[in-house]
């Protein structure tokens, strides 16, 4: 009986102990993680510091990525950045046989065909860069600033639907936080609601 107790309270520490990783806060350093991109080039988060960066989590099957991407949203988006020199990093962590896992080369025909320009998109079909986040949707997205801090997590914009033509009637949360870092003032909304399919551990 006491070995069974023991062994429920080993479980459920461990349960919140793993829930307590898989949720960042806006204001606290980022969770550290060294990511693949398609070309089998490895990118620690740590050669990035001194740059504000960028995670964009993404499923090119959810209808709520399309939506962005059909529009132009997104890829505008990652031009902006670009532009201001902000490292753009894509992020796949759908498991193989779920909705929108891919192999490289498949990574690299939709960024090409799409005409998307992020610096580099991560594979991550183990989930775990997705999981050290607590990436839940795709779209998710979350900003980290020069010195490795999350600054912005949340939703891409205002209004969840997977319509295009809200896009225009939207609050774009990401264009708006970047905006306003390189002016040198705070967030002005640091977390917002993600939309989307959810991410396809």
């Amino acid at each position: 009986m006491l070995q069974a107790f023991f062994r429920f309270f080993l479980i459920t520490l461990a349960l919140v102990a793993g829930s307590a990783v898989a949720a960042p806060r806006v204001g606290e350093p980022a969770p550290d993680f060294t990511g693949v991109d398609t070309q089998g080039k490895t990118h620690p988060l740590a050669d990035y510091r001194g740059k504000t960066v960028v995670l964009e989590w993404t499923n090119h099957d959810c209808p709520y990525v399309r939506k962005h991407y059909g529009a132009y949203n997104m890829q505008d988006q990652q031009r902006e950045a670009a532009a201001q020199g902000v490292i753009w990093l894509s992020v796949i962590s759908s498991a193989p046989g779920q909705q929108g896992h891919v192999s490289p080369a498949e990574a690299d025909e939709l960024t090409r065909s799409r005409k998307a320009v992020p610096h580099a998109v991560l594979l991550d079909p183990e989930g775990r860069i997705g999981r050290a986040y607590g990436a839940k949707t795709t779209p998710h997205l979350y900003i980290i600033d020069e010195a490795g801090k999350l600054v912005y997590m949340g939703g891409i914009d205002s209004l969840a639907t997977a319509d295009p033509a809200d896009i225009p009637k939207a609050t774009q949360y990401v264009r708006v936080a970047l905006k306003e870092r390189a002016a040198g003032q705070p967030i002005s909304a640091p977390v917002t609601r993600p939309y989307g399919c959810s991410v396809k551990y």
